[in-house]
């Protein structure tokens, strides 16, 4: 069932859960985003933006498809696209053209890394400035760096910095004040003339966002009316119905692929984040995937067992795991391993497509049928 329109606009939204109510802190941060992001250094230039979730088809594409000119360079930071983008077949083939020039900032060598001919070292949480907001609460976090950047780690922001120096000899706009700012001017910057002192940060680590307990009691939602409205005309402009609706998946089951896979993170993972820490994938064991009794049972599978899943865009292999987790017609491929680890170097990114939502262009990783049999071990 697709969300309420207007619900992704709103600072935050009551939320039935567990038989309580549950307030989303997402979107109350008072971060002053465009004194981070100067968009008036843009003058008339407009750079086009590409979706993460279709990284595949953009890197691999000659020119046009929709997405412009192809793409030439790329710089990757916070992020490990060639485990955790989907249809990843197809992101690790674009990563891996020898005309494509790839700078990774870093900690480990990921994935993503492994396609990179520049791999700079980042700095760890632990050695730079920065701020955070949080979904769980209405606080607002200093991270205050403990160590110096050690060996030749910088900040992204670093990065960038030294970056817009050696541009600015081509282009005066990088000369600007702004690229000389430290991380710690740009933390200022972030909370400047809000309701965050930035003494307090540093006093005690945390400051509280002023809200009150229910702060849509009298109205004041992010929309023309004020209210939570939902019937959203604006939908109508976009070809979409003004009302909550229920969509069909997008890749239904069929004979030929008759389980729905969705591909949660496991629990001592987030993402792809912490999969190369050995004391955490030895708690996970292995890549599973979690199944029915009833399907394992149907395609002559046990727990343990080495399985193949494949759909038109791959296969992975991994393991069972027939635990009573999974409902009937369902499996579970717990995520995200690095491919490197995989035993056929894939995850279950190998099987998730690059359709995007309807409303939030998001990528739709739960809409993924697939099949699943006994892995055929190859005689000698």
């Amino acid at each position: 069932v697709r969300a309420v329109a207007c619900l992704p606009a709103l600072v935050g939204a009551w939320r039935h859960r567990a038989g309580g109510l549950l307030l989303s802190a997402s979107g109350v941060s008072p971060f002053k985003r465009a004194d981070l992001q100067m968009p008036q250094l843009l003058g008339e230039r407009r750079p086009r933006t590409l979706n993460m979730s279709q990284i595949g088809d953009v890197l691999l594409h000659e020119g046009d498809a929709g997405f412009g000119p192809k793409v030439e360079a790329v710089v990757v930071y916070n992020s490990n696209p060639v485990a955790v983008a989907p249809e990843s077949a197809k992101v690790a083939a674009g990563f891996a053209r020898e005309d494509l020039f790839t700078v990774v900032l870093e900690h480990f060598l990921t994935d993503t890394a492994d396609h990179a001919d520049y791999v700079l070292p980042a700095t760890t949480q632990l050695e730079h400035w920065d701020i955070h907001g949080s979904y769980g609460h209405t606080d607002v976090l200093l991270n205050r760096p403990a160590i110096e950047p050690q060996g030749q780690a910088r900040s992204n922001a670093q990065i960038f910095r030294n970056l817009a120096m050696h541009m600015a000899r081509l282009d005066p706009a990088f000369a600007a004040a702004c690229f000389s700012d430290s991380d710690e001017a740009l933390c200022r910057a972030a909370l400047a003339q809000t309701a965050i002192d930035f003494d307090d940060l540093l006093q005690q680590g945390f400051a509280h966002i002023p809200l009150p307990d229910a702060p849509f009691a009298e109205g004041g939602f992010a929309t023309p009316s004020g209210k939570c409205e939902f019937d959203n005309p604006a939908l109508a402009r976009l070809g979409i119905n003004t009302l909550p609706d229920y969509l069909p998946n997008y890749e239904p089951p069929t004979a030929a692929y008759p389980l729905a896979m969705i591909s949660p993170p496991a629990r001592n993972f987030l993402n792809s984040s912490f999969a190369n820490v050995a004391s955490l994938a030895r708690m996970e064991e292995r890549p599973l995937l979690e199944m029915h009794p009833d399907d394992a049972a149907a395609r002559g599978i046990a727990d343990g067992d080495r399985l193949r899943v494949f759909n038109q865009r791959g296969e992975h292999v991994c393991h069972a795991a027939v635990n009573g987790r999974a409902r009937t017609g369902v499996v579970v491929g717990l995520g995200i391993w690095w491919r490197k680890q995989g035993a056929n170097g894939t995850n279950v990114n190998e099987l998730t497509h690059q359709q995007l939502t309807d409303i939030g262009r998001a990528p739709c990783f739960y809409d993924c049928a697939v099949q699943v049999e006994k892995f055929k071990e190859l005689s000698a």
